[in-house]
């Protein structure tokens, strides 16, 4: 067994992967040319998003190919940066440092279950579990004062950001029942592959191109706000155009990447336009009740962690029990 083997992606996930690796090549000879052709203005921005996208791709598909325990890994520490960004945005309160270590523990044992593929204790660890013995962890503590906010602070952030982004990981052990072509497997099979990594990359396409076409058709039809207090720049028409242009992409890629017929594919798509607004404009007002523009500084030209998975954090749950509703 070789270390670095694509044998267990299906041809069309390897040629997707190759797809936007070339998309790439291309947004950074067309900023190289604008800047040629442009010097007095600056694309220093588009540079830096653009640069940030090679490495983002670049540990995503690398994840891909290497395992499924590499890609669990690999969205668990996603996780685990998003929870930290989160709570270095947040106040917390000096007496609740060891209610914060469990908090980042519940992390690995989270992906665990997905590893292992148990359904039952992944769907209720964080949302049961860690509901209860975060707080009763709290009131041992002995500090009453700002309890309330505390917990709620700290049980929303593990919700989005480790329980819903979760849901990304479960689609690499989903088992489809009605589908003849795919069948559960990892370990490998021999001549079988499983739909899991289509599944993913699916999501994460639509939810990306999501957020660009929002943005694209807000800025060229949009005039009537959506959310004026929250997001500014959110308009009806980019809504409208951004859901549509969702919709015709995963009516497009679904059937190809995926065992989703055009017609599920179609409501996939509708799902992860509507839910990736929600997660946009929800991390937004939280950034807006904090006072920041920006989550954090790791992501030059995007911001922090949470700025690049907001729209995930709605869509990966909604779209994963979509699919574990119609095919298991």
């Amino acid at each position: 067994m070789t270390f670095l083997t694509i044998d267990h992606l299906t041809a069309e996930v390897r040629y997707t992967l190759a797809g936007i690796f070339a998309a790439l090549v291309i947004a950074s000879l067309v900023a190289r040319i604008l800047q040629r052709t442009k010097p007095d203005k600056t694309f220093r921005e588009l540079r830096l998003r653009i640069r940030t996208w090679w490495v983002i791709a670049g540990l995503f598909s690398l994840a891909i190919i290497l395992s499924r325990g590499a890609s669990l890994f690999f969205l668990a520490f996603v996780s685990f940066l998003a929870l930290k960004e989160f709570l270095s945005l947040v106040p917390t309160r000096r007496a609740d440092h060891r209610v914060l270590f469990l908090a980042y523990l519940s992390i690995p044992f989270q992906y665990l279950w997905v590893y292992l593929e148990w359904y039952g204790m992944f769907i209720i660890f964080i949302p049961v579990y860690l509901f209860l013995l975060l707080p009763t962890r709290m009131v041992l503590i002995g500090e009453t004062d700002g309890f309330l906010r505390a917990i709620g602070t700290l049980h929303w952030g593990l919700m989005t950001t480790v329980f819903s982004l979760s849901h990304a990981a479960m689609l690499l052990v989903i088992h489809p029942i009605d589908s003849a072509r795919y069948k559960p497997v990892w370990p490998s099979e021999a001549g079988v592959l499983h739909p899991g990594s289509g599944l993913l990359i699916l999501l994460v396409l639509l939810t990306q191109s999501n957020d660009v076409s929002q943005y694209i058709w807000g800025k060229t039809l949009g005039r009537r706000k959506v959310v004026p207090k929250v997001s500014p720049a959110k308009t009806l028409g980019g809504l409208a155009g951004g859901v549509a242009t969702t919709m015709l992409l995963a009516t497009t890629l679904g059937p190809y990447l995926t065992f989703l017929d055009w017609k599920r594919a179609l409501f996939a798509g509708t799902i992860v336009g509507l839910s990736g607004f929600a997660g946009d404009v929800s991390i937004s007002a939280l950034k807006r009740d904090l006072g920041v523009k920006d989550s954090g500084t790791m992501l030059p030209g995007h911001g922090g962690i949470l700025d690049r998975i907001d729209s995930l954090t709605y869509t990966a749950p909604l779209y994963f029990h979509f699919i574990f509703y119609c095919y298991c």
